[in-house]
């Protein structure tokens, strides 16, 4: 593989309307390979997903490092991150101060 190629760093969701983080060299590959079943055990049983967020430019390191951050941060936190309100609740995403 080029070690000059980009990673990205992508969240799904999934037909169960639950969430999947991961990383890639080629985001339309592997949306592809979640959606024919062979890219991981998680969303092969919640067919068919859909990317709703990419954050691209990292090193192989460095998106390895956001992957595990995102996966720590609560539901709500991943919707605000995209650019979505959780329906189950009125809050408004707000930044820390």
């Amino acid at each position: 593989m080029d070690i000059s190629k980009k990673w990205v760093v992508y969240v799904l969701l999934c037909a169960d309307g639950t969430l999947y983080t991961g990383v890639t060299t080629d985001p339309e590959r592997r949306l592809e390979q979640h959606n024919s079943g062979i890219a991981s055990k998680y969303t092969r049983a919640r067919r068919p997903v859909q990317m709703i967020h990419q954050e691209a430019g990292h090193s192989r390191g460095t998106a390895l490092s956001r992957e595990a951050a995102i996966k720590k941060m609560p539901r709500f936190g991943k919707l605000c991150l995209i650019g979505r309100k959780d329906a189950k609740s009125d809050k408004a995403c707000k930044r820390p101060r």
